[in-house]
Parts: structure tokens; sequence; C-alpha cells
């Protein structure tokens, strides 16, 4: 099934030059990268995508991390490209994310892991929508 997920390149990697690596990534994948843009982040549209963590003691770090530099926000399309990005990317957790993943051969922790990518059609639509306007 064609479907387009949200995917962003977070702060630490845009500050560590891996924007390209993790693109070629995504497009030796396969997924075609349908709209992408640099953008610095507002306190308030990192509170609503971050609402489900609001209450959590990590919050505070997550938006200084979030907002301490720009990032990348991409509408990825594709087969499957849901699942498999979140496939590509591997789980958030640190530790937990296999070499050969995004995360396991780039992030540093659980709260500098590299990427972020919707988990199911329904957060893409959102996530989309409050990126991208669509």
């Amino acid at each position: 099934m064609n479907e387009r997920t949200y995917i962003m390149l977070k702060p630490d990697c845009v500050k560590r030059g891996l924007i390209g690596e993790v693109i070629a990534r995504i497009e030796r994948r396969g997924y075609r990268i349908a709209d992408m843009k640099m953008i610095n982040l507002s306190e308030a549209i990192l509170r609503e995508h971050y609402a489900h963590i609001a209450d959590k003691p990590f919050f505070p770090e997550t938006l200084r991390y979030m907002t301490s530099g720009p990032v990348v926000a991409m509408i990825v399309e594709g087969e499957n490209a849901i699942e498999g990005m979140r496939l590509l990317m591997g789980p958030t957790r640190f530790g937990a994310a296999q070499p050969g993943t995004i995360r396991g051969d780039y992030a540093t922790s659980t709260t500098y892991n590299i990427i972020h990518g919707s988990d199911a059609p329904e957060t893409a639509a959102v996530e989309i929508k409050r990126f991208f306007g669509e």
C-alpha cells in the first residue's frame, strides 16, 4: 500500500552533519521525499507535538533539545512507508536499536536519537498537517 508519513531529522542530526546520510538511506530504501523544509520549532508546536509526554519528568529536556537548532521536516512516500520507515529508524530507546538502523548507527542517547517518524496512518496525517499545513 502506498503511504505518506511524516519524518523529522532532529537537531542532533542537523548539528552532526548527518542530513545527507540519513536522506540517502531513506531514498536507497526506495522511498520518495515528496516535500522537505528546514525549520526552527516553537515551544507551542512542540507542546502540541509532544502532548502525550508533556507530563513526564524528561519533557523539559526534550523541549530544550528540540528548540536547540533547526530540524528537517519531510513528507516521505512509498510502499508501506510508515512501517518501513519505523524499521529503518529502529526503536526510540537507546540500546534497543540495532546496528544497521538509523538510530542504531547514529543515536547517542534516547533523547538524542536523530530522527522521528509517524507511528500510524492517523498520526502521519495529523503530523503532516501540523508541519506542512496539508
